[in-house]
């Protein structure tokens, strides 16, 4: 990007968050996860990272908030580093479901009854059963660590509150879990995983915690701000590729159309996204639309993409 185009940027960012403020009128907060219904409707902040060390916020970018399924995206990541690609495939698929991110309904119906993909929740749950560790403690706290090397945020720390919140309401995961276990798909103990899954999800940060991850998978693995080689490039390559086929929900194809960017949402309104090469965005907006994607956060970022010209697409 050019400085004028950075410049730009800069000035026009406060008034396209301000322009998208109104579409939060259009969703509702999540409430299935209680602790969640607490989060301010109206809320919209961002920020920006570049390769080169710049930085751009506006609005409530510095509310915290959970990363919930954002944090799908590091797991799949470090199961891969723990086990390599062709462990992780055998337990779940590398497809789009087009159905919503918490169904069980291919797990019946579609042979081999493994979940479509890392990124809906029966996925997820299983990607969390291949995290290295003794006991769900020890692998809950490689990857916290994991998460604060990625944004560079020694205090990133998990939302117990969200966390008690999410287990205590958690039957629908926990079916789902039960009924990969009888499948033979999840190895270990059903509330161990779960228990790993849930905290994962409950790590809590900031637009910039998000910004800064993402900047990592923008750059193929390496951080350009330390030089640091955190993730092998491959394992990027397959990451954002789901982020474009399944990141947002069953809501990805439109995403993609519209915005053009590798990206991941999560029910708490966060969105990680990414320009390859160039920058790393973090995104929350708690007002929901009915596929649980932030309706003013996809418009500010597909504001952004159509202004700015950055669709990959």
């Amino acid at each position: 990007m050019t400085t004028a185009d950075w410049q730009r940027l800069e000035t026009s960012l406060p008034a396209w968050v301000s322009e998208c403020r109104g579409y939060t009128a259009q969703g509702k907060v999540a409430s299935y996860i209680p602790e969640l219904s607490k989060a301010p409707k109206d809320a919209l902040g961002i920020t920006i990272m570049s390769s080169d060390g710049r930085s751009v916020s506006a609005g409530d970018s510095e509310l915290a908030f959970t990363m919930q399924s954002i944090s799908k995206v590091f797991t799949l990541i470090l199961a891969l580093m723990d086990n390599g690609e062709e462990a992780v495939f055998r337990k779940v698929g590398m497809e789009p479901t087009g159905d919503n991110f918490n169904s069980m309904l291919k797990l019946e119906l579609v042979q081999p009854g493994i979940p479509f993909n890392p990124l809906i929740n029966a996925g997820a749950i299983t990607i969390s059963s291949l995290i290295k560790g003794n006991g769900s403690a020890e692998k809950s706290a490689r990857i916290l660590q994991f998460f604060k090397r990625l944004s560079g945020n020694a205090s990133l720390a998990y939302d117990s509150d969200v966390y008690l919140s999410e287990s205590d309401t958690g039957d629908l995961n926990r079916s789902m879990a039960y009924l990969l276990k009888d499948h033979g798909v999840l190895e270990g103990k059903v509330d161990d995983v779960l228990d790993v899954y849930f905290r994962h999800c409950s790590i809590r940060g900031t637009c910039a915690d998000l910004a800064r991850m993402a900047l990592v998978l923008a750059n193929n693995g390496s951080d350009p701000l330390t030089g640091e080689i955190l993730i092998p490039r491959r394992y990027v390559q397959i990451a954002k590729t789901f982020m474009t086929t399944c990141g947002m929900y069953n809501a990805s194809g439109e995403f993609a159309i519209q915005v053009g960017l590798p990206a991941k949402s999560g029910v708490s309104g966060g969105i990680l996204a990414l320009l390859p090469g160039r920058y790393g965005i973090g995104v929350i907006g708690p007002a929901l639309n009915a596929k649980g994607n932030s309706c003013a956060g996809v418009r500010l970022l597909e504001t952004i993409s159509q202004e700015m010209d950055w669709s990959m697409f």
